[in-house]
């Protein structure tokens, strides 16, 4: 009963009802609603013609519902506290991040953007949950109900609005030092052909192809190994254990190559990547919680991201 009233009827006349019913008098009632007793009056009658009952028995003296009138507001007073309630919690979305952002990205995208922005905005933002979906396949962001997309800037649709996160971002080829205790490190891309490598697949099925450039030269390679494995961990894992040599995004294995637990090689021929985007759709009367992860990418994207 309640939706089918809503639908028929304005919040105000609703509203009118339940202030009467609140501060005794039609005369209180618009006072608290910002009203003229003439006005307030009126949306009561126009509802009582409408619904062809009468809510309130009126005499110059008192107000009080009728008996079909206490039956009314019983059920119309939930729906619209229920109403209230949503429409301020909308409101307090725009005034304070809160709620929930779903980021849709690639796996070695998220790894990247983890700490020094998602992480750095949940400490800002305590009451934002970010919700993290990674995926290797380019998907419809709007359909699929996500709010921000990470890519690497060539993936990017040309209808988005795009932040560049100014990483500089490359491939790293690597094995253990004990790899290469009896093994010459190979000099040229070519030269991989003849070692035992951990090979990667893609996520639409095919086998990764090692892509590597060099003075104008470019190559794809399609290395051969004891074992192929579609996630950067495992395929860090195997490399770690002397399994062969591993292709990785640089973030994934920097830190290993620093301490020296691998050897990075042929890295002249492995030239920077396309930067990684954060990127969605026009976003009119956003949430508060959006707005301040978009600030708080472009603050990232220009080196002014500091920690709290």
């Amino acid at each position: 009963m309640e939706s089918e009233i809503m639908t028929r009827h304005s919040l105000i006349e609703l509203e009118a009802v339940l202030a009467i019913v609140r501060c005794g008098s039609f005369r209180a009632a618009a006072l608290e609603l910002g009203m003229s007793a003439t006005a307030i009056s009126n949306a009561v009658g126009k509802l009582e013609r409408e619904l062809d009952v009468r809510l309130f028995n009126r005499t110059t003296r008192s107000v009080s519902l009728t008996y079909a009138g206490r039956i009314f507001v019983a059920q119309i007073k939930p729906a619209l506290e229920g109403i209230q309630k949503a429409m301020n919690t909308a409101r307090s979305q725009q005034e304070t991040p809160s709620g929930t952002l779903r980021i849709n990205a690639f796996a070695t995208a998220a790894r990247e953007i983890m700490a020094p922005l998602v992480l750095a905005y949940l400490q800002r933002y305590p009451q934002v949950h970010i919700d993290i979906v990674t995926e290797g396949r380019l998907i419809d962001v709007v359909a699929a109900g996500f709010d921000l997309a990470v890519r690497s800037a060539d993936l990017v649709p040309g209808d988005a609005i795009a932040i560049p996160l100014a990483q500089s971002r490359r491939m790293a080829v690597a094995a253990t030092p004990a790899f290469f205790d009896n093994r010459p490190i190979p000099e040229r891309p070519q030269d991989l052909l003849a070692y035992p490598c951990v090979r990667g697949r893609l996520p639409d099925g095919t086998l990764l192809r090692w892509r590597f450039a060099k003075g104008g030269v470019e190559l794809h390679l399609d290395v051969d190994g004891p074992i192929t494995l579609d996630e950067a961990s495992l395929a860090r894992i195997a490399v770690m254990n002397g399994l062969g040599i591993g292709y990785f995004m640089e973030a994934d294995v920097r830190d290993d190559i620093a301490t020296g637990r691998l050897i990075r090689i042929l890295e002249d021929w492995t030239p920077p990547l396309a930067p990684l985007c954060l990127y969605y759709y026009n976003r009119r009367n956003s949430s508060a919680a959006f707005q301040a992860f978009i600030a708080l990418a472009r603050d990232f994207a220009a080196g002014r991201l500091t920690q709290p």
